[in-house]
């Protein structure tokens, strides 16, 4: 391989994304855009759930009950009704998600030392929220318990009776369990996969709609050099857009950056290999722009949102997916992302993603030469 040739045709990619202004302008805001609007808008965070109270007893303890859910941050209550039919009502609206009903008897049975039943109706119809929202009431309701029995017993016994166990939480690398801290990572790994593959999956397919390719391959150039020189070009690109983003997930979204940046440099630039070198590969299979361009949205991003544990987790997914998850290189860097970013870790622990992108930058080289080859003959 002459690196001469693989500068020249480095060069002319340059001059091109150069007299491209418009191009150049949407490959820089583009991945701004799509971190800034899925930071802010895609969240699996759930607080502040619209609650109802439907209080039959109307005794101090009741009104105790829903005041623990109206003190909690994950609910916000926003009132009270006297009948079934105005929680039906507005649960077909979609004003509330959870309503509390406290039965008549409610102070009755707490005094007589029995456990009165409080029912929860959730609205379903988004099962998520629905069951994050359970989570969460059965909690505070579990808590109350807790405390009107530790009442009970201190009246019984005439002095305070603590627990005999007590159990402590404590959650690492993500303590405020804020989604965004997860989701803003892996959105630099979907950007990336996304903007590697548009930016080259153009090239070759424009220099065979200009017909400029022809005269490519009247000269010494080699398929590996060809493939080399274009991919380098957009590299730096690339490595700007990267830069970008982390700067954006760091300093506006806050996420904690616990590992090392030269680290997370080195990854990057080795999973932007990968990704522009598939653009590449698309390209080389088709003599179209708008081929090729339809190929590198459906096979980019379509994995790299579903099928790499950016949103959906892999472990719940059936194993036939899972497997097939595997030859998705977005997997292997969101899972780098986040050991860089929340736990500080490096090439000891996350040694084996490494060399996955590795071996799949190594593949899609091998098989766009070949395939180069091919077109050449």
């Amino acid at each position: 391989m002459n690196l001469r040739r693989t500068r020249a045709v480095a060069r002319k990619e340059f001059l091109h994304i150069l007299r491209d202004p418009r191009s150049l302008i949407m490959a820089l805001a583009l991945p701004l855009l799509m971190i800034l609007l899925f930071g802010y808008a895609l969240t699996l965070d759930v607080d502040r759930i619209p609650t109802l109270v439907y209080d039959m007893d109307g005794s101090p303890k009741s009104r105790e009950l829903a005041a623990r859910f109206d003190g909690s941050r994950y609910f916000q209550v926003l009132g009270t009704v006297d009948s079934y039919a105005a929680v039906e009502r507005q649960i077909d609206r979609d004003a509330v998600t959870l309503c509390i009903v406290i039965p008549a008897d409610y102070a009755r049975e707490l005094d007589a030392g029995r456990a009165p039943g409080v029912q929860l109706i959730l609205d379903g119809s988004d099962s998520n929220t629905a069951s994050i929202a359970l989570g969460y009431a059965r909690s505070i309701l579990q808590s109350a318990g807790q405390a009107i029995r530790a009442e009970a017993l201190d009246r019984r016994a005439g002095s305070r009776q603590d627990p005999p166990l007590s159990g402590r939480l404590r959650v690492w690398y993500n303590s405020d369990l804020e989604s965004k801290n997860y989701i803003v990572p892996g959105l630099i790994a979907l950007i990336l996969m996304i903007i590697g593959a548009l930016l080259t999956s153009l090239t070759l397919a424009r220099e065979w709609e200009m017909g400029t390719m022809e005269q490519l391959l009247s000269t010494p150039l080699r398929p590996a050099e060809l493939a080399l020189g274009k991919m380098s070009a957009y590299f730096a690109l690339g490595i700007t857009d990267m830069a970008l983003t982390i700067v954006i997930g760091v300093a506006v979204f806050g996420v904690p950056m616990r590992g090392s940046y030269l680290f997370l440099a080195a990854t990057g630039g080795l999973f932007l290999i990968g990704a522009l070198l598939w653009g590449i590969l698309l390209s080389a299979l088709s003599r179209s722009q708008m081929m090729a361009y339809q190929m590198a949205m459906l096979t980019s991003f379509l994995p790299a949102f579903l099928l790499s544990g950016f949103v959906f987790a892999i472990e719940n997914m059936p194993l036939p997916v899972r497997v097939v998850t595997y030859w998705f290189p977005t997997r292997y860097f969101i899972t780098i992302l986040k050991g860089i970013f929340l736990r500080g870790v490096g090439m000891e622990i996350l040694w084996a993603e490494v060399l996955l992108l590795g071996a799949y930058a190594a593949l899609v080289f091998w098989v766009t030469t070949k395939k180069m080859s091919r077109r050449v003959a």
